[in-house]
């Protein structure tokens, strides 16, 4: 018999209140069902490194990747019924460190590496075409890419000079890229994460790999680069991942090394408050961290002690943390999205299987409160 999967989350809900009833506990705030609908995407040819999600106006989930077999930058959008896969950059072994963001079209733009030529790229979806570029080549350059849109939809990216250690920035003029070193303190810049506040200015969180292993932080004032160490307690500060706030507030995920930990940090408008979000084994790698409506920070990451991915969110008194999926080696290269709803939508790579995944969770709320109570469903 066929079971009807709209009707499976009212059902466990009504199942779980009236088990609580009848053992007579009544929780203060019986709450959130987040049902996890987990996909392959892409399989074959150990595709699926390097992703970077974004979502459309409509909701519908858009990933460019690496395909590491053929040495391609690959590119999959939902369509509504499907997965639509395509080959964006074949020239070369092309496609590391891809970083996603869609215009107010819903175009696809992409930033990554080119191993071959050891370049940094930039790629557009024009509505009938890619149109590539090299957008510096200046050096062994484009590691660790990350981009964002302005208002007018020029891109704007962040990325390592392997040549010179130094973390870059490059900016489209709308008849060129404008191109700055933004730190050269010591061997600088990888793991950057970039975002735009609300004059377009950029703000930039990356490691300080050497001599310092430190979690650090850039900011455009409108006439130069405002630097700072975030934390420097131990080895911190890779797989970074920044968002702005309404006032343009940073907030950064990352790694600690030297505990294996998932670290977090704000600024409050006067200094940095840090915590540490998840310590159970090795974990907090490729963390990727988005802010809902409220403010409140979501991070999906890797659990590599026990090859899972991960998922907090920070409730506005403490950090819910679920277990996403655990089917083999999975989890390495997330990133997170939230639709309007505060849904997120996570992609990542499926270690034990060479493929792309992406997870979708829906937030359901039946009687108000904060505890959460994961499910797992195969597909839509």
């Amino acid at each position: 018999m066929k079971i009807n999967r709209i009707l499976i989350v009212p059902i466990l809900c009504i199942l779980l209140c009236i088990s609580l009833l009848m053992v007579g506990y009544v929780p203060r705030a019986l709450a959130v069902l987040v049902v996890w609908n987990i996909q392959t995407v892409d399989i074959g040819g150990s595709v699926g490194r390097f992703t970077s999600l974004a979502l459309d106006s409509a909701g519908n989930p858009h990933i460019s990747y690496f395909g590491y077999i053929d040495g391609d930058l690959k590119y999959a959008r939902w369509t509504g019924s499907g997965w639509a896969i395509q080959t964006t950059d074949s020239a070369g072994d092309v496609g590391g460190y891809t970083s996603l963001a869609l215009d107010s079209a819903g175009n696809p733009h992409i930033s990554y590496f080119d191993f071959t030529n050891c370049d940094l790229k930039y790629a557009r979806w024009t509505g009938s075409g890619w149109a590539i570029q090299a957008a510096d080549s200046a050096g062994d350059v484009g590691l660790y890419t990350s981009l964002a849109l302005d208002s007018v939809g020029n891109p704007h990216i962040s990325y390592y000079d392997y040549s010179n250690e130094d973390l870059k920035y490059a900016r489209w003029t709308g008849s060129g890229w404008a191109i700055q070193t933004v730190d050269s303190a010591g061997d600088v810049g990888q793991d950057t994460s970039l975002a735009l506040d609300s004059v377009g200015n950029p703000h930039i969180s990356y490691y300080d790999s050497f001599p310092n292993n430190d979690l650090k932080y850039a900011r455009w004032t409108g006439s130069s680069w405002a630097i700072q160490t975030v934390d420097s307690t131990g080895n911190v500060g890779g797989d970074s991942s920044l968002a702005l706030d309404n006032t343009g507030n940073p907030y950064i995920s990352y790694s600690d090394f030297s505990n294996g930990d998932l670290k977090y940090a704000r600024w409050t408008g006067s200094g940095w408050a840090i915590q540490t979000v998840d310590s159970a084994g090795y974990v907090g790698g490729w963390s990727s961290l988005v802010l809902d409506s409220a403010g409140n920070p979501h991070i999906s990451y890797s659990d590599s002690t026990n090859g899972h991915l991960k998922y907090a969110r920070w409730t506005g008194s403490n950090w819910e943390i679920q277990t996403v999926d655990s089917e083999g080696d999975v989890g390495a290269f997330t990133s997170l999205a939230l639709n309007t709803a505060g849904d997120p939508h996570v992609s990542y790579f499926d270690y034990t299987n060479g493929g792309l995944k992406y997870a979708k969770g829906q937030v359901i709320t039946p009687l108000g409160g904060s505890i959460y109570l994961p499910l797992v469903l195969r597909g839509y």
